[in-house]
């Protein structure tokens, strides 16, 4: 009960090292295009003598991890070190408008509320009489009217309706 779930500790410190070995192989090789996977395990085979059965597994987990860390560039399926003058490569999609700083004796939101501001009462001013439309009729749309018993006759039994959309009259 007192070790612990992980590799043993000769197997750990080899997968620690496994990026420092990615990065000395791409090194060592030193191509102008870059290395590919199978250049960079010749090498590491070659170098270190104590590697795991999972080699290659262990390569491909670590060199991608790599990758999307920035530690290492991939082009054309070869893998070398970024350059350190680019520029950082930035995410998808449009990028966030740049925060100014506040200075730091101002508030962090103004004490103006949100929306139009209302319009001035002038104290002098008569008050408005309160007047509806016009019209006299109410706002809105018109309530339904009842239908009434005799507004249309059904057809009588005999006279069978055709099929579809009747003719215009």
């Amino acid at each position: 009960m007192a070790t612990e779930g992980g590799p043993p500790p000769s197997q750990q410190s080899s997968i620690v090292d496994y990026s420092q070995m990615i990065l000395e192989a791409i090194e060592a090789l030193n191509e102008k295009a870059g290395s590919n996977k199978s250049a960079i395990s010749k090498h590491i085979e070659s170098t270190h003598s104590d590697l795991p059965p999972a080699h290659s597994t262990l390569l491909s987990h670590h060199l991608n991890k790599m990758k999307q860390s920035g530690q290492i560039v991939m082009l054309k399926n070869n893998y070398l070190k970024p350059d350190p003058n680019a520029p950082p490569k930035r995410g998808r999609g449009r990028p966030p408008k740049p925060k100014i700083p506040l200075p730091p004796g101002t508030a962090g939101s103004s004490s103006r509320p949100r929306g139009r501001p209302p319009k001035p009462k002038d104290p002098l001013a008569p008050p408005k009489p309160k007047t509806t439309a016009g019209t006299g009729r109410p706002r809105g749309r018109p309530p339904k009217k009842a239908k009434s018993g005799t507004a249309t006759a059904p057809p009588p039994p005999g006279v069978k309706r055709g099929r579809g959309r009747p003719p215009k009259v």
